[in-house]
Order: structure tokens, then sequence, then C-alpha cells
């Protein structure tokens, strides 16, 4: 019985973890984007960007994919499949020369299981760049 307390106590301690962090509301995707891109100003968007130059993405739950190149991050609201974006999953991205156009697809695998997740058309991007203090 000596052994039984702690197992349970240790148990319905573990059982309120999951609840605590799934109580925590996770911010609505447009807002998220919109806390990512304070502060910038949105350019002329761009069909293409050079693949090569992107230091990082970042997906945004059905709503868009963000490429960091240097100080500007450049959005890409896809055409089409953007309801398939999860901020889980990998982004598979198959180019013929070194750029990534509009007219490009892009596949969506599961970071876990690595199957296939969808995949979105990609549109236009839009480069969003620090305004500079006067």
């Amino acid at each position: 019985m000596r052994h039984l307390i702690p197992t349970l106590l240790i148990a319905a301690a573990m059982a309120v973890v999951p609840a605590t962090a799934s109580a925590r509301e996770k911010m609505v995707p447009e807002d998220q984007l919109a806390k990512l891109l304070d502060g910038r100003v949105a350019g002329e968007p761009q069909s293409c960007i050079t693949l090569s130059s992107v230091n990082s993405s970042q997906i945004i739950d059905q709503t868009a994919i963000v490429y960091r190149v240097g100080s500007t991050m450049w959005v890409n609201r896809p055409k089409g499949g953007a309801g398939s974006l999860d901020d889980d999953d990998i982004l598979v991205t198959r180019l013929t020369g070194n750029r990534l156009c509009s007219i490009d697809t892009v596949e969506l695998r599961d970071r876990t299981s690595h199957m296939y997740g969808g995949f979105v058309s990609l549109g236009e991007f839009v480069p969003y760049r620090r305004v500079k203090a006067r």
C-alpha cells in the first residue's frame, strides 16, 4: 500500500500536465502572422525568391509560409491548399533551378511520421521589411 500512494500521486500529477498545456489558447493564425510581422511594412509582391538565400521558413497554420532572407520576411499565402498548412509539418520543395516561384508546389510531410500531408500551390511572395527609424 505504501508504494501505491506515491504511484497514484505521480499519475495524478501527470494527468494534470496535459490539461494545463491544452488550457493555454493557441493564437489565431492571422494574429500569429501579425505578431511575427509587427514593425514591418509590406513591399511589392514578387513572383519568385532565390531559395539558396533563405535562412529559414515557418508555417502559419492554414494561412501562410514565411521565408526569412536576411532581415526580410517573405510571406507566401498559397493560392491552393492553404487549409493543409500545419506548423508541425515539414516543407518538401523540389526545384528545377535555384528559385522558388508562384507556379511551384510544396509538399507537406508530418514531422513525426513523415506521412504525406498534402501540398500547397504557392502564391506571390510579399516582402516585409523593418521600418527605418528617422
